[in-house]
Order: structure tokens, then sequence, then C-alpha cells
């Protein structure tokens, strides 16, 4: 393959690290573990996973590499495994390891970068799966700008419980029933013990498949390889395929950087838009583009959201999981959906060089599915993300909107100044309708890392107030999360923001009509509490949580830890 004539130089990277005498040390490193003459000759392809033994998200990418490894040789390039850390946002939800889950996302992409760098490979697979690693890996190819895309694990497969499908948002919601005393424990533990078969991300529009889907539409994943299940055998084929694609595209000298654009961007918000995806997608997308040089900002979104409506079913706000969006024609079938209802670009790259239009044109739709819809048929004329803003939150803040009827609630604030307080005042039936619960100090510097509160939110939905109470908060949401629950509260409490001034009972309004977040406070008021305010030290003096809290931006940038607006 070396000599096959291109305008790309295929080996652009990698033959300033073996060709000649004076690397010859370096390839006596690399004959130690098999390499030989002809493979110094080869691109070097990193193939960069998160595999990790501590959740099923990440737990089949080590054994999806090996299939990325057979498709790139056979192509005629050198593969090279890389390996980095992941956290499972599920099982940390409501302790203190939650905290590192944001913190990861900076820690994935800067791992990818440096090993990228200092290997200097030609071209890049990253492999990812749960919430942080799939931005990550995005945040990464941006920075490195070679040759490459991100493959998702894949979902996985619903669970049953008493005869309907079910996923981790069950289990959590369980929760808040059973101390309610709407669940037994019995029923409790049977659910435990079934909601997660085996390996894959969470399997509704949580924020894995709502990146996932993104990627893909931005042409940062390839088409039609994200949909497919992580145990689906057919997850292997794509693996090898996917392997053969990256030297293709390496070969073609298809740069990320031309894959990009601030059009691709809108598109990947355009589709969390219309499949009810995460809030986590305002954060991510804003880290994307800072790392791509492309300015975007969050005042933008509202345009988007309000021209894309909802066109899947799908859990938290829906009915079908992410495996019912691949049997009934895959992402694929919603890109095609909304490019033939005018709401995303379709001339947009993807890594085959096809446009993005091009790639869907011939989806196989299933026969009298009712997973996807189309523009003229959607399930709401509007998105399902709304960016407020107002004296509580003057940069902005992030409200999901896909299944809720309302539009606007008043009421008075329930304040608490961290996660655990208010996970214990709800559980002990202290939250009442009507209330507007305040959790703050868990922003990406007072947490520090941002923490998500799918454990608040969905025992308050589990207890029967999910119609009845709002919540607000500077940490984040799950993608799992349901009901009217603000996040991303920015300027957060850390930063002396205006939820720092808020006390119990001041009367809170939430108005997603008018995109207003606000106190009835005056603003000599909010001044003269911040005046009296005094900064809470931050619970971190060493170690990656502090170097996190003391580089981190606000939430309105994206929460990156690059130089540029705090």
């Amino acid at each position: 393959m070396a000599e096959t004539p291109t305008s790309f130089d295929v080996r652009h990277k990698s033959r300033h690290l073996y060709d000649g005498r004076d690397r010859a040390a370096a390839r006596s490193y690399l004959r130690a573990i098999g390499l030989d003459d002809d493979d110094f000759k080869k691109p070097v392809i990193g193939i960069a996973h998160s595999w990790i033994g501590t959740m099923p998200c990440n737990f089949g990418l080590r054994r999806l590499a090996q299939q990325v490894e057979k498709g790139v040789r056979a192509a005629g390039g050198v593969p090279m495994e890389v390996n980095t850390i992941a956290i499972s946002d599920g099982v940390t939800m409501g302790t203190e390891g939650m905290k590192a889950s944001l913190i990861s996302r900076e820690v994935v992409a800067d791992s990818i970068e440096l090993v990228a760098r200092a290997h200097m490979f030609d071209a890049i697979i990253i492999l990812a799966a749960c919430d942080k690693t799939l931005p990550a890996a995005a945040m990464a190819l941006m920075r490195l700008d070679i040759p490459g895309f991100v493959l998702y694990g894949g979902s996985i497969m619903p669970g049953h419980f008493q005869g309907h499908d079910v996923t981790i948002q069950s289990v959590f919601e369980a929760i808040g029933a059973n101390a309610a005393g709407r669940m037994s424990d019995e029923d409790l533990t049977a659910l435990e013990k079934v909601a997660c078969p085996g390996a894959g991300a969470c399997g509704g529009q949580f924020t894995a498949n709502t990146m996932a889907t993104a990627l893909e539409i931005m042409g940062l994943s390839p088409t039609g390889m994200a949909s497919i299940p992580a145990v689906d055998p057919t997850k292997e084929i794509v693996g090898a395929a996917a392997g053969k694609l990256v030297v293709d595209q390496l070969e073609r000298g298809l740069l990320p950087s031309q894959i990009v654009t601030k059009q691709s961007l809108i598109n990947g918000f355009a589709s969390a838009c219309a499949t009810g995806g995460s809030t986590n997608i305002v954060l991510h997308l804003l880290a994307i583009a800072r790392e791509a040089g492309i300015p975007l900002t969050i005042d933008e979104f509202n345009e988007i959201s309000d021209n894309t409506p909802i066109i899947a079913d799908l859990l938290p706000s829906g009915h079908y999981t992410a495996v019912d969006v691949h049997n009934a024609g895959g992402i694929q079938l919603i890109t095609k959906r909304l490019i033939e209802g005018g709401k995303i670009d379709g001339s947009q790259l993807t890594p085959s060089g096809k446009s993005l239009a091009e790639e869907v044109a011939g989806v196989q739709e299933t026969p009298g599915q009712d997973v996807v819809l189309t523009v003229d048929t959607a399930k709401k004329k509007t998105g399902g993300l709304v960016i407020l803003k107002g004296n509580l939150a003057p940069e902005g803040c992030v409200i999901k909107v896909a299944g809720e009827s309302r539009t606007r609630q008043q009421g008075p604030a329930r304040v608490f100044d961290c996660e655990e307080d208010a996970m214990n005042a709800v559980t002990a039936r202290q939250i009442v309708p009507g209330d507007i619960v305040v959790i703050r100090y868990e922003g990406p510097r007072g947490g520090p890392g941002m923490r998500e509160m799918l454990g608040v939110t969905a025992a308050l939905v589990g207890e029967g107030l999910g119609a009845d109470v709002a919540l607000l908060t500077d940490g984040r949401f799950s993608g799992a999360t349901r009901g009217f629950m603000v996040g991303h509260v920015a300027p957060e409490a850390a930063m002396r923001g205006p939820i720092a001034a808020v006390r119990e009972g001041d009367i809170i309004t939430i108005d997603v009509e008018t995109h207003e977040l606000n106190v009835e406070l005056s603003d000599d008021e909010i001044a003269a509490r911040l005046a009296d305010w005094t900064p809470r030290p931050i619970s971190y003096q060493s170690g990656v949580f502090a170097k996190y809290a003391a580089l981190v931006s606000s939430a309105s940038h994206g929460a990156v830890t690059q130089p540029g607006p705090r």
C-alpha cells in the first residue's frame, strides 16, 4: 500500500519516527513486539479504546478492537492498540465518585492526544461507548486532525420485567417508588437483576446514544455503524469494515477538520433535539467546537431546537430503546427523515468521503415501525432541548422538555448545597407538590466535576412528584432524567453566580416559552446577598480534582480545561 500513488502521504507522521539510521533504536523496540521490515513501510493506525472492567458500557470494546485491527491489517496498515480509562456514570451516581465523570472527559481526550502525538499515528480509530468517552474521542480527533473517526461500541439490549422492556432508568425510578412505598423490596431486587442483561451502553436515548447519534450525523462516525447493538454479531463485521475504512480515509487524506463544520455541529444538535436526547449534548458540542476552532455559543441552540421537531419516540420521555431504533432502520433512518424535512444539511461529509445524504439514500425502513416518525407526523413540533436565561442564569442553562406538557412553573425554592442533602429530603418525603428544588455547589468548579443528578430526579419521579415538582442545579443531569429539570445553571454558585444568592422560600419562575429562569429578587437584592457571600473551599486541594477545579471553564463554555473564558 505504501507504494500506491497518492497526493496524501499515508506515512505523514510515522516516517518521522521510524525512517532512517537515526531511528534504529525506535525500530528495535518495535521489532520486540513483532513488527518487521515490511511493517516499517506501512502507515501506523492507532486504535484507541476505553475498555475497562468496571461497567457494561465499555466491556465489549477490547474484543471489538481486535476486529478493527484485522481490518487495518487487511487494508495494509499497522494497527497499534491504545487503552485509556472510563468512568461509569450509572455505577457512581449519587456518590462522591460521580464527580470524576465529567473530569474523565478531559483525561480521556488528553491521554489519546498524548499517545497519538508521541507515537505519531498516521490515522486513528477511537472506540468509545459510555457517556464521556464519546465526546472525549471527538475532542481528541479535533486536536490531532489526522484521518480517523469514532466507532461506537453500541447500546445494551433492553431487560424484561413484568412483561415490559426496561432499562437502567427503570431501576433509578424504582428506587424512588420503593422509598415511597409504591414498590416492594422484592420487586426492586427482581428489577435490578434483569435491567442490564449484558455489555453495552445505557439503552435509551440517554447521553451515550444521544452522542452516538450526533457523531454519526456530524460525520465523525461512519454512517450505519453506531446503531448496531453491542452484542449483535454484526458488530464484529462492522469492526473489521471500520479498520479498512480508516485506511481508505487515510489514503484520501480526509481530515476531521474537513468534516466538522459549523453546519455539521448544527446537524448534531438538531439530531439531539429530534430524538429527545440528553442535555449533556450542550456541554459536549461546545467543547468539540472549541477544539475545532469553530465559533459556537450557547445562544445559538434555541433557534435550532425551535426549528426541529421530535421525530423519534425514545426513552426517557418516549417508549422505545436504542435497539428499537436499530430494528426500525437505524440512525440512518433518523438522518434521512431530517434531511427530507429540511432540518439538517445532507451535503456535509462523512468518513467515506460521501455526503450524509448519499450515505442514507438507500436506507431500509422496517415496514410498520413507529419508532422513527417523519417531520410531518412528529411527536412535537419543536425540539426537546431549550436554553433558558434570566437573573438566575445570566450565562444560560438547559432544560429537556421532550416529554413535558408543562411550559411554566413557579414556586418556592427548596435550597440544598449538595446532592446528598437533596436526596435525603426527597426520600424522607420532605418535598411537596409545587416546590422547586435547588441544588448548588455541584458545578464544574464547585463540585468539582459537575455531578449528574439522576438519583434525585428519578426518585422524584418514582415518588409520583415528577409532574408537580421542578428542580434546578448548577450540576448536570443524566440523559435518563425526565421531568421539569433545569441543569448547567451558569455562572455556578462556586463562581459567585446568582444561584448562590437564593434562599429557602424565594419564588422561582421557570418559563420555557419565554426561555427564562428568574428568581423574584431585585438586582440590588441579589447584589447585596452576593456581597455577603463567602466562597466555599474546594473540597480537593491536590490531584486531578484540584487541577480540574483550577482550570475548568463555565458550563456555558463547555466546561473545558484549555485556555479561554472561565
